[in-house]
């Protein structure tokens, strides 16, 4: 289940002109549009024009969208509706007819999978956001393969060794209790603690 009321208070943000929402909305959901079109096998050229053209088409019919919750589901649309366009057009020019290969057609499963993809990305950097300020940097030096010693990330932050496992467990339990990941429900999001047992609250 998807954070509705995020994406309504983004569009409405963002249809009142409000650059930072642009720019949100951009970076949640470009990687949505990149993989649609990389479905499609187009060339890096093209799925630059694809982009241009969601991106330009957005602008023009943000303020219009009788359901901002749907803007999700309105870019996967309009990215395949642009990338069959290209398609067609490419084999025209090619003299290979018109009709674009089922192959080619990205399977609507495939598309509400990159559309869930996107909403959980941009849940994840807003329960990140949330964190204390050593919190985001912590997680990711336990997260790496393989992961930091506490006594690199006691260095490394400057806190104290017998701090790491604490701060840790203190962490991952405000991303568990995040109000961003919790609008997936529990089955979407299964937070482990990294670098060791779960750390004390």
């Amino acid at each position: 289940m998807r954070d509705d009321s995020s994406v309504i208070a983004l569009v409405a943000r963002a249809a009142g002109d409000d650059q930072q929402a642009w720019d949100e909305l951009i970076e949640r959901y470009a990687p949505l549009v990149w993989a649609i079109c990389t479905r499609y096998r187009l060339s890096s050229h093209d799925i630059e024009d694809v982009g241009q053209s969601v991106w330009l088409l957005l602008v023009e019919q943000l303020g219009k969208l009788r359901e901002p919750a749907a803007l999700p589901g309105w870019l996967a649309t309009t990215t395949k509706r642009e990338c069959i366009r290209v398609v067609t057009a490419t084999r025209k020019s090619q003299q290979l007819g018109s009709t674009v290969d089922d192959a080619l057609v990205a399977d609507k499963r495939a598309i509400d999978e990159e559309i869930l993809v996107a909403e959980r990305n941009a849940a994840l950097r807003t329960a990140f956001a949330e964190l204390p300020p050593h919190g985001p940097h912590l997680l990711a030096m336990l997260f790496r393969d393989p992961p930091y010693s506490y006594s690199e990330i006691s260095a490394t932050l400057g806190i104290p060794i017998g701090s790491v496992g604490p701060e840790r467990g203190r962490c991952l339990e405000r991303l568990r209790q995040s109000s961003a990941l919790t609008a997936f429900g529990e089955s979407e999001f299964s937070i482990s603690s990294p670098g060791g047992g779960h750390g004390a609250c």
